[in-house]
């Protein structure tokens, strides 16, 4: 089990949703599931409009989730994937500070998710 906390200023306040481990839903997938408008277009990690900020919340025991191909092309567009994150990423397998929420699982570690509810903002 992982808490994911949701925070915007499109919310009244934040939101903290109990997300089950094992379960491979995506940010965006657990978000629609508990009300949360997180802005999306095509839900296949090709528009950018669900680019989100990911804390972790649990320290050193960051888990990692491989980006893909297509999401880090689109990260690299919107300018959020530093070289250095990326080296990070394909090196030391840590994920970088922005995603897509769409293309992101929760893991079973507690996460704080920011967005601005702009599509493509976060």
């Amino acid at each position: 089990m992982a808490n994911v906390y949701f925070s915007s200023p499109t919310m009244v306040k934040n939101k903290k949703v109990i997300a089950v481990a094992g379960k491979r839903d995506t940010v965006l997938g657990l978000a629609k599931a508990n009300g949360i408008k997180i802005p999306c277009d095509c839900e296949n990690g090709e528009c950018g409009a669900c680019l989100i900020k990911v804390i972790h919340l649990d320290g050193m025991r960051i888990k990692a989730m491989m980006l893909t191909d297509k999401e880090k092309n689109v990260l690299k567009s919107l300018g959020k994937l530093p070289a250095r994150e990326e080296e990070r990423a394909a090196v030391r397998d840590l994920p970088p500070t922005y995603r897509l929420a769409c293309q992101t699982i929760v893991t079973d570690e507690d996460l704080l998710i920011e967005f601005t509810g702009e599509p493509g903002g976060a």
